[in-house]
């Protein structure tokens, strides 16, 4: 068969080496725009690349208008808790959105789309997540990592007439990266595309995992391996991307998963047989879908902080209502300490997770470089939201661990926060999990060092080869370095009762931008296995990057809007970021972390198997599978 002819070769083992190369030739190496963390993360911060915050355009604010206007009355009337009930969104309430031009909020009007600007698409998400998270993922997953993305970044004008009218007017669509054993590796990749004789078709074959939307899309794209090209004498794998008919014959959803959150989510075990790809759905060419999908994600993960966002909002005016009312012990439980602390804590990350998603779609807007921001966004407000839903569960009690449908049977109000925490968790592993975000920040982080310091001290380098990387890197060093050691003499007095917060960011940047580097020399090439080491420096630079964020959209609000309360909330939150900014300086080199491997090392090998106890039945034959 046609698809079968590099299967063999698709499936052989990768090394380390092989897949650390794909991964490096499908990253963006050059940075042509600006980027504000990136900044950051070399110990400069430059707060003019996001101050002043530009307050919402009120042109844009006037044409979204209508739309808005129509999305929220149709939330009004959705029934979520049907809908995570039965595990299915009607057919009906996808056509109202279809009608009002939900699948193609950001598709230019000259292709029927509403044309609408990156700001209003994730207000409109924010709106959806605030409701119901499985129609944000049908909405956003068809959008923000579907076909319209990589149409709208490399497709050819001839793509963009065929497709984005069929979007626009509601083609729900997906995306087909992950595989059954092809996780965040894929240098791994099985799924395998072949080129027919006569150059019309591609014939795929392979399994997709996880297919958000693709038990529901007419469209999808899919990564599939195609044959390989010889670099530098070497075979190197080619990831490409195609346009792919959902209802071509071979395309089949072998399974609709289910999972703990998001019930309705139409996320597909998708399986291709010989499906047959015209030539021309080829998305920007052989070797770059691994790339496009990188830069897919990029952009496309900003529609999660906005969504936190809009989550984080809904609970804590729910916490609100439900802390003035509920009594206990002769005053409102909002009044007691420990509760007032989880209710000011939740404030104050509320208005930083809308700072941070704000932020960084303006910074997207004005053609920043924002794939670091992205990232930062995506990883610093799903964990935060999760906390606060947390919170806000404990905050509720047995009414926020009971369901709504529960709630609203016994005569109460169906607050839906059961429901929340189990769509929410999702939210840490959706489009790159904490830990790939981590370890792709920390690789973006230390380029610049990682370019420049890396040949003087990797262990393959010749005594020449080093000579030669320190000379060129001494230029760049003998300024650098010495800089992050100057005080700023920039006061922030504009920024009134937030100024020491800036100077605070100012410092500590450039403390940051000295133990990356203080890092690289301290562990060399074995920086990369320091994982944790990495992760509480990304953890540094995400805080720095949310107290920034607040400071600039507070100072807006109190300037523009009149709003002098929003001062409060990022001053509470830059108080407490600054506490957690410390602690992880303290613990950066991770005196127990070599321990903790040496342990988990052990763990693994089954030396402390006593510890897991009689498993029973089910841990029996979890055990013989595994030893078969």
């Amino acid at each position: 068969m046609a698809g079968t002819a590099t299967k063999s070769a698709a499936t052989a083992p990768v090394s380390a080496d092989e897949a650390r190369d794909v991964a490096e030739s499908a990253r963006e190496t050059e940075w042509e725009r600006p980027s504000f963390v990136r900044d950051l993360f070399l110990g400069h911060f430059d707060i003019a690349r996001i101050h002043p915050h530009p307050p919402a355009d009120p042109a844009e604010a006037q044409r979204a208008r209508p739309f808005l206007d129509a999305l929220r009355a149709f939330l009004r009337d959705y029934d979520a808790d049907e809908v995570d009930r039965t595990g299915h969104i009607r057919e009906a309430d996808v056509q109202r959105l279809r009608d009002m031009g939900a699948f193609g909020i950001k598709i230019p009007r000259e292709y029927g789309g509403l044309g609408l600007s990156l700001r209003s698409y994730v207000e409109a998400l924010a709106l959806i997540s605030a409701k119901c998270g499985s129609l944000s993922a049908l909405v956003s997953a068809s959008q923000s990592i579907g076909v319209p993305q990589p149409l709208t970044l490399v497709g050819t004008d001839e793509q963009k007439r065929r497709f984005f009218p069929r979007i626009a007017k509601g083609a729900i669509t997906a995306f087909a990266l992950t595989e059954p054993g092809v996780g965040s590796d894929p240098a791994n990749m099985v799924t395998t595309a072949t080129l027919e004789p006569d150059g019309k078709d591609w014939i795929l074959n392979g399994e997709k995992l996880w297919c958000t939307n693709g038990t529901r899309a007419e469209l999808m794209v899919v990564m599939a391996r195609t044959p390989d090209r010889m670099v530098n004498g070497k075979p190197r794998r080619q990831i490409t991307a195609f346009i792919v008919e959902v209802n071509a014959p071979g395309v089949e959803v072998l399974h609709h998963c289910r999972f703990m959150g998001l019930k309705a989510l139409e996320n597909g075990w998708m399986k291709f047989t010989n499906v047959r790809v015209p030539a021309e759905n080829l998305l920007w060419g052989e070797g770059k879908g691994l790339k496009l999908a990188l830069m897919t994600l990029n952009t496309g993960r900003l529609t999660i902080p906005a969504g936190v966002a809009g989550g984080a909002k809904a609970a804590l005016n729910w916490v609100r209502t439900w802390a003035n009312e509920r009594v206990q012990w002769g005053q409102p439980v909002g009044r007691h300490d420990a509760v007032a602390q989880m209710i000011a804590r939740m404030a104050a990350n509320t208005f930083a997770l809308e700072s941070v998603a704000l932020v960084t779609t303006e910074l997207h807007e004005q053609k920043a470089d924002v794939r670091l921001e992205a990232a930062l966004a995506k990883l610093w407000n799903t964990e935060t939201g999760w906390r606060l839903v947390d919170d806000a569960l404990q905050i509720r009690g047995g009414r926020g661990y009971e369901t709504a449908d529960s709630l609203r049977a016994r005569g109460e109000p169906a607050i839906p926060i059961e429901r929340m925490m189990r769509d929410s968790r999702i939210n840490l592993i959706f489009e790159g999990s904490s830990e790939i975000m981590r370890l792709f920040i920390a690789r973006e982080a230390v380029d610049k060092h990682f370019a420049l310091a890396f040949p003087i001290v990797a262990p393959k380098s010749s005594l020449g080869m080093r000579l030669t990387a320190a000379l060129k890197a001494a230029p760049f060093y003998l300024t650098w370095y010495p800089r992050t050691w100057l005080p700023s003499f920039r006061t922030y007095d504009e920024f009134g009762a937030l100024a020491g917060h800036l100077r605070f960011i100012a410092r500590t940047a450039s403390r940051l931008g000295r133990s990356l580097f203080h890092a690289m020399l301290r562990f060399g090439p074995g920086l990369e296995k320091r994982q944790m080491v990495l992760f509480r420096a990304v953890d540094i630079g995400a805080e720095l990057y949310a107290m920034s964020a607040s400071c600039v959209r507070a100072k807006m609000l109190a300037d523009r809007e009149g709003r002098a309360e929003a001062v409060a909330l990022a001053d509470a939150f830059c108080v407490e970021a600054r506490q957690r900014i410390a602690a992880r300086f303290r613990l950066l080199y991770g005196p127990n972390d070599a321990a903790m491997y040496r342990l988990a090392t052990e763990v693994l090998q089954g030396k402390h198997a006593w510890v897991e106890g009689e498993l029973g039945v089910g841990g029996l034959e979890l055990r013989g599978a595994v030893e078969s």
